[in-house]
């Protein structure tokens, strides 16, 4: 009997440890889907992966970067959130008072807390941070592909194009300061002067495609109420457990803003024990999860209308990589072809890009959606997910395309080489390889995209099937939603 006592205490004792071991591992910011900064996630990748080896004699020609903008301040509509809450904050401290509820569990940073962007009017612009991590990810391009930007510099050999956001145009420049320092006589870091270019916001169908596209818009206005009940089971589920723990009445809504309070801090401040620590990692998990879906459903796999609006763009790669492969054989002289097409945008241009490519996807998945099949949502945490915010589109989040020549004893001339946020990703199109030869890319993975023009699919009036309300598919994903995903038989009825 003693030794049975001994053996569960001693089990309950490594379950204790592994639990708090967990806790002090957890980095909540890993786990701030696309608000997370660019240097805590940009290394996270898929362990099992194995890229391939660079043939020898095989040598990059041409470079297309899609990037997102670098870390930002909130937006104004934000900052009035943050500000809101510094008197919601007051209001339940009082309300504890008046029902004489102990505040001894109440975390001492809510009796003075006042919002880090109190008193600004404006708000979106690339802060510091942002502006490093582009600047970083400039030098590291130059150094990792010093062959392709050793010619001096020109807008028609380094095409650099941004969106007229401020935040994506100032990224640009940032980026442009960190490839080509010490290629100038500017200052004492030896700068120059290079262009960036922008469509108008109107018309910008290459790199703001969702800001032109009637039918997204429809659509997105439509979805998104369904998206926010979707979300609110967890939300409620997680507001009771903040109650029960502080003792204090918060609602829904003072849950959702104190974790968008926690992911900026986190991100921004690197603050992690304010608002971030009134969460156990398994509701950061949870809320992480909730970003993701919203992620998948408005902007990613949840619609073929999200990425396939981005076509144009797709386009436009395929475009410069083949004009690179005719100056190479026509032997166009250096200096006198374009080497670099580098793009800053959004969130909302790199995830249709990345699921145009088929990226975090199993190979069966790809098909499905070769086939214009709906997929099945980002399973529930504790299942592991290949979709995640934090790596599909962070700040700064990129998907870069190196085209390579190599030599005419290999059975292809030139390869495609896909690199997500600086590293080798596979592509289920092109049998799960990061290097793919380039007649195979367009073949498999772009031509299936290039039936469906843009102003079809943007501005060719839906059905009344595509346009019908959501509302009737509430009860198959709230039955999704409470299974845990443990039914791995169950997919979506509807292409949301």
């Amino acid at each position: 009997m003693k030794s049975a006592i001994v053996v569960s205490l001693v089990i309950l004792l490594s379950v204790f440890v592994h639990s708090n071991s967990e806790e002090e591992d957890f980095d909540v910011r890993k786990h701030l889907s696309t608000v997370s900064r660019y240097g805590v996630v940009k290394d996270v990748a898929e362990n099992s992966f194995v890229p391939s080896d660079i043939p020898n004699g095989c040598t990059p020609i041409h470079l297309n970067l899609v990037a997102r903008h670098g870390t930002r301040s909130p937006t104004k509509k934000r900052i009035k959130e943050l500000n809101n809450l510094t008197d919601r904050l007051e209001v339940l401290l009082k309300d504890a008072e008046e029902r004489k509820i102990s505040l001894q569990k109440v975390p001492v940073w809510f009796h003075k807390w006042r919002s880090p962007w109190e008193g600004k009017v404006k708000g979106g612009e690339l802060i510091r941070i942002g502006e490093d991590e582009l600047y970083d990810l400039g030098n590291r391009i130059r150094e990792k592909f010093s062959d392709l930007f050793n010619d001096d510099y020109h807008p028609d050999v380094y095409t650099i194009k941004a969106t007229q956001v401020p935040r994506a145009s100032a990224s640009a420049v940032a980026f442009g300061m960190g490839l080509f320092s010490g290629r100038g006589t500017l200052g004492p870091g030896c700068h120059r002067a290079f262009s960036v270019s922008s469509e108008s916001r109107a018309s910008d169908i290459f790199l703001r495609f969702f800001e032109c596209c009637e039918n997204y818009k429809d659509f997105r206005k439509h979805q998104e109420p369904f998206v926010n009940k979707l979300k609110e089971p967890i939300f409620d589920e997680i507001t009771s457990a903040l109650v029960r723990r502080y003792g204090l009445n918060f609602t829904r809504q003072d849950t959702s803003s104190l974790w968008f309070l926690c992911k900026q801090e986190a991100s921004l401040l690197d603050i992690t024990d304010q608002a971030c620590s009134l969460f156990s990692p398994s509701e950061v998990a949870l809320l992480e999860w909730t970003d993701d879906l919203e992620v998948f459903i408005l902007k990613g796999y949840g619609k073929s209308l999200n990425y396939r609006m981005g076509v144009p763009l797709l386009e436009d790669v395929v475009q410069s990589m083949e004009h690179a492969i005719q100056a190479k054989e026509e032997n166009h002289p250096p200096g006198s072809y374009e080497k670099a097409r580098l793009r800053f945008a959004h969130a909302e241009t790199v995830v249709p890009f990345s699921c145009l490519l088929g990226l975090f996807l199993e190979k069966s998945e790809f098909q499905q959606i070769q086939r214009e099949q709906p997929l099945q949502l980002p399973p529930k945490p504790p299942q592991k997910r290949k979709w995640r915010g934090s790596t599909v589109a962070p700040f700064a989040g990129n998907n870069m395309l190196v085209l390579y020549s190599c030599p005419a004893n290999t059975s292809n001339k030139y390869f495609v080489q896909v690199l997500h946020n600086e590293h080798p990703i596979p592509m289920p199109g092109c049998g799960g390889s990061n290097f793919c030869p380039f007649e195979e890319f367009k073949e498999k993975i772009v031509a299936p995209h290039l039936k469906h023009d843009y102003t079809t699919v943007c501005n060719v009036k839906l059905d009344k099937e595509e346009q019908k309300p959501v509302t009737s598919k509430l009860s198959l994903l709230f039955r999704w939603l409470f299974s845990m995903g443990k039914d791995d038989k169950w997919s979506q009825k509807d292409d949301l």
